[in-house]
């Protein structure tokens, strides 16, 4: 074999393995990017959904680009306030719903209500008492949606669905709730 075939041979073989490897970085950004990610979670604004030192989670991203993400579904956003961070929260209205929630539920039981603009969701984090949400800094655009969170993977105690958000147990919003009942 003379020294131009082996150094065809072995150029041939670095071409292939480069594509192979570029192939495989297109699929992982294109999968990543239009199907399912993983993103950390962490903080106190989703206790007790998530724990405070953070857990890696699976989220997709196909229901935000349809628009089937709802009330109740636990989403991560680009912040309105601060465009390279990621935030996760629970959207708690759709355009045109009427959102009634405690301005500040640390020091009163004051509440507004509002409808969330065309366009927009209202999201809120789970513990409402550490939470930088809609509450501060309005609804939403829709188009900060970055995907639907749907599986906790680490730590391995936490594995499994999300599920849906109970039923509201928080006392600041028992108080609404029974002024608006009276």
């Amino acid at each position: 074999m003379s020294r131009f075939q082996q150094w065809a041979f072995i150029v041939k073989e670095a071409l292939d393995k480069s594509f192979l490897v570029a192939k495989f970085f297109c699929a992982v950004h294109v999968t990543s990017t239009y199907l399912c990610s993983t993103a950390l979670v962490y903080g106190p604004s989703m206790l007790p959904t998530f724990n405070l030192s953070g857990e890696i989670v699976l989220l997709e991203s196909i229901s935000t680009r349809y628009g089937k993400v709802d009330s109740g579904d636990v989403v991560i956003v680009r912040s309105p306030e601060n465009p390279r961070k990621v935030i996760t929260k629970r959207i708690i209205g759709m355009e045109g719903d009427s959102i009634t929630y405690v301005v500040d539920p640390i020091n009163s039981d004051r509440t507004e209500t509002l409808v969330v603009p065309k366009g927009h969701i209202w999201v809120e984090g789970d513990n409402i008492y550490s939470s930088n949400d809609s509450r501060n800094f309005g609804p939403v655009p829709y188009g900060l949606l970055q995907g639907k969170v749907f599986w906790k993977i680490w730590p391995a105690g936490a594995f499994g669905s999300i599920g849906r958000r109970p039923q509201t147990v928080d006392p600041a919003l028992k108080v609404v709730e029974e002024l608006k009942n009276s």
